[in-house]
């Protein structure tokens, strides 16, 4: 047994990297896994792994651009198990490039999905996890605190996860729900796969720097601790609590190391 045991859990961006590695870790302590995300085939392995394993789970397709999908999850979560204890707003992706080349529609794409559909997947959560004094959990990233040249939509999108954390974090107390932000360094995942348009690509070279990156499943494990814990704040993989550290406190080193090192470099996310 475990404080996860039948406790219903949302999971945006599911299908792959983080989503689903939380997925089967939580399987694995028997909660009730709602799955979502805009890929319907990776989600339906997904839930078949965990009912393998003797985890619920239920796809719920989910674009979360779209106000009305997000409703309708909020609606069929209910109908299957009428509440919710955890949202987990892990959908994502990153727009990259120069400065200059970027286009308004890359930044509204970028925001729309990091951003926006971020907070109506927790607004559309919330009276559920108030009933049950449950919890928010927020996926941001190292880069919301460490910039990078070429990033700039995406560290801005991150950067803004972590001012509505912590606003939440404020707004939510006394309620019993609690607002935990999470924001790793290099894991394992499908983001370097995915272009500007959101349009994912199997194929697709990782050019994140292989000696630094975590396996999704460690990651995983770190990250339902925290959850655990009702963690306001958590940073994780020891370069992205270095790069933290090195952001907040003494900035001018990370400026100096960007600006002499791989600048015209595609950006590595995190």
């Amino acid at each position: 047994m475990s404080q996860f045991t039948d406790k219903i859990v949302w999971i945006t961006g599911a299908g792959s990297g983080l989503g689903k590695a939380m997925a089967l870790a939580l399987g694995k302590q028997r909660a009730k896994l709602a799955l979502s995300g805009r890929r319907k085939g990776p989600l339906e392995e997904l839930r078949s792994s965990l009912e393998t394993m003797g985890a619920q789970a239920l796809c719920v397709p989910c674009d979360v651009t779209q106000e009305e999908q997000i409703q309708a999850a909020i609606e069929t979560i209910t109908a299957k198990w009428n509440g919710l204890d955890i949202v987990i707003a892990n959908a994502g992706f990153s727009v990259s490039g120069s400065f200059e080349t970027l286009s308004a529609e890359d930044w509204s794409r970028q925001f729309q999905v990091n951003v926006i559909g971020l907070t109506q997947t927790v607004r559309y959560a919330l009276p559920l996890l108030k009933e049950r004094k449950g919890r928010v959990v927020l996926i941001g990233s190292v880069a919301s605190i460490v910039y990078a040249p070429k990033a700039a939509p995406y560290c801005a999108s991150k950067a803004a996860v972590h001012s509505i954390g912590e606003t939440l974090a404020l707004e939510l107390y006394g309620t019993g729900v609690s607002c935990t932000t999470i924001h790793p360094g290099y894991v394992e995942s499908d983001i370097a796969r995915v272009d500007n348009q959101g349009i994912f690509h199997p194929d697709a070279p990782d050019k994140r720097p292989a000696k630094l990156m975590w396996k999704s499943e460690d990651a995983a494990r770190v990250m339902l601790r925290a959850i655990a814990k009702r963690k306001r704040i958590y940073v994780f993989t020891w370069h992205g609590k270095l790069g933290a550290f090195l952001g907040r406190h003494i900035p001018g080193i990370v400026h100096w190391i960007q600006t002499r090192m791989g600048k015209n470099k595609r950006p590595a996310q995190q």
